[in-house]
């Protein structure tokens, strides 16, 4: 299996998470995570340009809001 790439970038009005299948799979599995009922509002995942996601992508933070 190919190993999990993601890249975010935009703009003021526009932001694009772009990825592979892998990546893809990452960013799903870390959302539904995020989904599980033992965990707080608030609690949140922070992916950093060249750790979790592909160099040159801006932070990107994934956050679970039970106010929305």
């Amino acid at each position: 299996m190919d190993e999990p790439r993601v890249k975010v970038y935009g703009s003021a009005t526009e932001i694009t998470v772009a990825a592979n299948a892998a990546g893809l799979r990452d960013l799903a599995e870390r959302l539904f995570g995020l989904a599980d009922p033992d965990l707080r509002d608030g609690y949140h995942e922070h992916l950093e340009s060249g750790i979790q996601l592909e160099d040159g992508s801006v932070s990107l933070i994934l956050e679970r809001d039970d106010k929305l």
